[in-house]
């Protein structure tokens, strides 16, 4: 059943339009990724989904009486409230008692892993105030989520508490995300709005992986349906050439069937070139040492803390240095360290002679908001000096997916995305022995994303790598260092450094060391459960009999595979997920058990 759709909506903004007649329905059980180049209207269709905003036509169709939570990119809090205000807030809203309303707030945050609940809003970090408006959201069970940019600003533990949110929550959800991992991890439905797609949306079932199988086939069907549609144009402009001299109607049926054609074919022609940005292309100056740079006991304190000690590293060219750990463990520092823009206060860090290093910051400090696009692409004449060669400003700006228009529009107006497609601009005019990059995904869309992963790769220097996406890391790096507390340990890949991180949180859940001092919560509604628990542990039987349907499924695949070793390690692996899943939902279901007894 359709609890949230749009019909036939149509937005634009001047003579431009986002998109037209596109047609969506939210139905329950749903778990839906909004994906699409930057511009595509991703934003605006959520927010008319909201409510927030109205198209200019078409309309906004749901169910009476839905219970709808959206959560924007940026959050709006009082930074001088305590933090369980806003959670109670959304359950005043639905009618709930002020004081149980506190109550029930203090709760969940505490299960979210946040301090002390008067802490104020003011002192949280850009990650723990997403995670506060996630968690105002989901207090007041929706029966539809709507998220924009979810996982922006979340260290990897904030990614995976919400993962686990939304992968068993009981409400349907529609997330925009340019986050692969968390696409292939939670959704079960992926819409892509772009020109390429005819009607400017492309729909798959599936997850991630799943989507992209389905569009490659798509757009390879589209492109030889254009490849058809070239020859028969062709066939039938060389009959119009011959200016048939019988006007009878099928003649003139068939010239307006070839007029027909040829506004099918531009069509198709302009959705196939339609691929934003398609080449980034890093210089390097061809060094070919053993080592560019050699790390010995490196250790550095800022103030009173220990952000790094004992490092040891050597770099050499084609090597790629992907950093982990959690927001405020030392990546940054560690890459202001190899800029030289600080200096260890042990060990000691030597550069080859003459090494030349170009550094990503991801603050976009560099950038002037008043500048135009054109002089900031192009600060001396109307070319971009390019590898010995000239590239006029026109097409430098095409280059990196800017419309002639925008040229002229100061850097302050251009999206978080173009801003970021900007500084990589920058990035290629300059040879490079090691590219330093902090943060570089931040606000691109996937299919930047999917070039900048090719051109990392390809790049001939060494690459120091700082980001939030899973994807690109997993798939750039080639070693990777964890970094925390002061220490930096070489980790054999991301799942490894993944598992043990989910470990570290499964300990703390029961009981262990928690991941965030969060001062325990011991009011109670009702006697031994809060109102939130009841609703868990009354859902928990359906809950663990989902859970053991999966490990059956799982164990029946790894016999129905049995002869191909591969596909065995794949499904086994699914099984030991499943079956940890299933002794998760055990244990809790036995906590929430006893305390209701009293216990």
């Amino acid at each position: 059943m359709a609890l949230l759709s749009a019909r036939d909506l149509t937005k634009g903004y001047g003579a431009h339009n986002l998109f037209e007649h596109l047609t969506l329905d939210i139905e329950e059980g749903e778990r839906i990724g909004l994906v699409g180049p930057n511009g595509a209207g991703k934003t605006t269709l959520i927010r008319i989904l909201a409510g927030i905003e109205q198209p200019d036509s078409g309309e906004r169709v749901l169910i009476r009486g839905l219970r709808l939570a959206y959560v924007p990119q940026q959050e709006k809090f009082d930074a001088d409230a305590p933090i369980w205000t806003p959670v109670a807030a959304a359950l005043v809203s639905t009618g709930e008692d002020p004081h149980n309303a506190e109550v029930m707030a203090e709760v969940e945050l505490a299960k979210a892993g946040f301090p002390e609940p008067s802490t104020l809003i003011g002192t949280l970090s850009g990650g723990w105030k997403k995670r506060l408006a996630i968690v105002a959201a989901m207090i007041i069970e929706p029966q539809v989520m709507l998220l924009d940019e979810p996982t922006n600003h979340l260290d990897l533990e904030g990614v995976l508490w919400l993962e686990r949110q939304l992968t068993d929550a009981p409400f349907a959800v529609l997330a925009i995300s340019h986050d692969r991992w968390f696409l292939e991890t939670v959704t079960n439905r992926i819409m892509e709005i772009s020109p390429r797609h005819e009607g400017g949306v492309f729909r798959s079932v599936g997850n991630y992986s799943e989507f992209l199988l389905n569009r490659d086939a798509a757009m390879a069907a589209q492109e030889k349906r254009q490849e058809t549609l070239t020859n028969r144009v062709n066939r039938e402009v060389a009959w119009l050439r011959r200016n048939p001299k019988a006007q009878t109607v099928k003649s003139t049926a068939r010239v307006a069937e070839a007029g027909r054609l040829q506004g099918e074919l531009s069509a198709l022609n302009t959705r196939n070139n339609a691929k934003g940005i398609t080449n980034i292309d890093f210089t390097s100056t061809g060094r070919r040492g053993n080592v560019l740079l050699r790390v010995t006991n490196l250790g550095i304190t800022l103030g009173d803390r220990q952000i790094l000690k004992g490092v040891d590293l050597e770099f050499a060219p084609g090597e790629r240095l992907g950093l982990l750990g959690p927001n405020g463990s030392g990546k940054s520092t560690f890459l202001r360290l190899i800029n030289a823009d600080l200096q260890p206060t042990s060990g000691t860090l030597k550069r080859a002679e003459g090494l030349r290093v170009v550094y990503f910051k991801q603050d976009r400090s560099s950038l002037n908001p008043d500048r135009s696009l054109r002089l900031t692409l192009c600060p001396n004449g109307e070319t971009v000096p390019f590898r010995g060669g000239h590239v006029h400003v026109n097409a430098w700006a095409k280059r990196f997916g800017f419309r002639h228009d925008q040229l002229d529009e100061p850097v302050g107006k251009l999206s978080g995305g173009e801003q970021a497609r900007l500084l990589i601009s920058h990035l290629m005019c300059q040879p490079a022995d090691v590219l330093l990059l902090d943060e570089p995904t931040n606000d691109l869309d996937i299919g930047t994303l999917e070039v900048l992963e090719d051109s990392l790769m390809e790049f001939i220097g060494a690459v120091i790598l700082v980001t939030h996406d899973r994807y690109l890391l997993d798939r750039v790096s080639t070693k990777l260092l964890a970094l925390g507390n002061g220490t930096a340990e070489p980790v054999a890949d991301y799942a490894q450094w993944q598992r043990t991180q989910e470990d570290r949180m499964a300990q703390a859940a029961r009981g262990g060391k928690p991941v965030q001092q969060a001062k325990p919560v011991t009011a109670r509604i009702g006697g031994g459960l809060s109102k939130s628990e009841r609703r868990e542990f009354e859902r928990m039987e359906e809950k663990i009999a989902e859970a053991e349907s999966v490990v059956a499924a799982a164990q029946s695949d790894v016999y129905v595979h049995g002869s191909n070793a591969a596909k065995v390690a794949e499904v086994y692996a699914k099984l030991t997920n499943a079956q940890l899943v299933v002794e998760k939902l055990y244990a809790r279901y036995a906590e929430l058990e006893a305390k209701a007894k009293g216990g």
